[in-house]
């Protein structure tokens, strides 16, 4: 008996724990794989002279990148509808694209362009 017991918590373990580690799988791949983007820019810190990226840098852009994913993530859960999922996701992706213009070269004049 209690080895039938054991048998099945074990068990209801493991489905939990398969489930649990799916979910942060997803949430993981969505996240961490736009700061792998991070090493273009790395390397041409390291093997060229024309990108000058401080550790600030890319922290910053670190930072940004991974809210974009983590915004992307949500957006992908919660709106079930794939058709109605586009739009949230290109709002997002332009957000990102505005702020990261706008901390390189300064396309719209804001105080944060660091210029």
């Amino acid at each position: 008996m209690i080895k039938r017991l054991y048998c099945y918590s074990l068990a209801v373990f493991f489905i939990f724990a398969k489930t649990y580690l799916m979910i942060n799988l997803k949430l993981t791949k969505r996240v961490l794989a736009p700061l792998f983007l991070l090493l273009i820019p790395l390397f041409g810190n390291i093997f060229s002279n024309q990108v000058n990226w401080s550790l600030f840098d890319f922290i910053v852009m670190g930072f940004l990148m991974g809210l974009t994913g983590l915004s992307i993530h949500f957006t992908m859960e919660k709106v079930r509808n794939k058709t109605l999922r586009i739009v949230p996701i290109i709002f997002i992706l332009i957000i990102f694209l505005m702020i990261w213009a706008e901390l390189a070269i300064g396309v719209f004049g804001s105080p944060i362009a660091g210029s």
